[in-house]
């Protein structure tokens, strides 16, 4: 299935700032709100229905046994049908 970016933005902040965007998704989330995603000219709402699929993937990239780039990356997904109505499981 091919892919559409709807909405990108990459950005350095201090953690202070990134908690506070985790704070204002979650705080939205729980809401039952839309979701609004805004950077410069860049703008898009989404509404992610009661259930949804949460991701949490940590990851390193870069060459075997040398310093890497480390990330975590969290990801919320969704039918736009809204056929996804599965158990929300985190391990």
């Amino acid at each position: 299935m091919p892919e559409e970016t709807l909405f990108k933005s990459e950005t350095v902040h201090d953690r202070g700032e990134v908690a506070d965007y985790l704070r204002r998704v979650a705080d939205t989330l729980d809401a039952g709100e839309g979701l609004t995603l805004t950077a410069g000219d860049q703008s898009v709402t989404m509404d992610p229905p009661p259930r949804l699929t949460f991701e949490v993937k940590a990851e390193r990239e870069g060459p075997a046994g040398q310093p890497g780039e480390l990330s975590v990356e969290f990801e919320l997904e969704w039918d736009e049908d809204g056929g996804s109505d599965g158990p929300l499981e985190i391990e």
